[in-house]
């Protein structure tokens, strides 16, 4: 399992990867986890977790970027198994109340296609157990005790954050896609230009690194350039 660590210490390990990232974020005061993976990641995101024999083995708080199904379809199970607090965008409570997230618009011509699709198909393929939020995100909110700082950085979907660790290290989400070695750029985004924008916000903190919710950890010269060319030739990376 890949880990990174901040000059106070704070850990954070990937605990799931492939179809789509999971984080543990483990502080002296606690665990927080970014992200659950899909049902059928249960059991290997619990072993995972289990292996790194934490001290404080419970997880006090899960945050989820956003709600598509395959970053929060463990969420109740987890709810259940550890008592945890759910952290998320009140922009998407909703949703996560009726166990259904619509998929995101595509960017491109084939992933239009296969985001029209997939909303056709709908719950049934793509929901997961409803589950009731404990604190909604509006704005900045700082969970001190554990060096996180949590942004609204939409775009992918409307209630999509960002978590940001000892102002070092940023866990994305969908915001940023890291499959592409020489772009960053999501293949779905509801709204390209909220999204791009919220690049620069994310240039704005000290962050170096930035761990997205699908690919490897991303460079922040990458995302620089990205934003650069983004803003200088609107629509350069989307088929709009």
């Amino acid at each position: 399992m890949r880990a990174w660590k901040t000059k106070n210490e704070v850990e954070i390990v990937q605990v799931l990867s492939g179809r789509s990232n999971s984080y543990l974020v483990v502080s002296e005061n606690g665990n927080v986890l970014i992200d659950t993976g899909k049902t059928s990641d249960f059991i290997r995101l619990q072993k995972n977790i289990d292996a790194l024999k934490l001290p404080k083995k419970n997880i006090d708080f899960l945050i989820l970027t956003h709600t598509h199904f395959d970053h929060c379809q463990n969420a109740f199970a987890l709810i259940e198994q550890e008592n945890c607090s759910i952290v998320m965008s009140e922009n998407e409570a909703v949703f996560a109340e009726q166990g259904y997230t619509p998929l995101p618009k595509g960017t491109f011509p084939l992933t239009r296609f296969i985001s029209k699709l997939g909303n056709r198909i709908g719950k049934s393929k793509f929901g997961y157990k409803p589950f009731i939020p404990d604190r909604l995100v509006t704005g900045e909110l700082n969970l001190e005790a554990y060096k996180i700082t949590l942004i609204p950085t939409p775009g992918h979907s409307k209630g999509s954050i960002s978590v940001i660790v000892d102002n070092e290290i940023a866990l994305v989400g969908d915001t940023l896609f890291g499959v592409f070695r020489k772009s960053v750029f999501p293949p779905f985004a509801d709204d390209v230009d909220e999204m791009i924008n919220c690049w620069g916000q994310l240039l704005e903190t000290n962050c170096t690194i930035f761990l997205p919710g699908h690919g490897k950890e991303i460079k922040r010269e990458l995302l620089q350039n990205e934003y650069n060319k983004h803003t200088r030739n609107p629509g350069s990376g989307d088929a709009r």
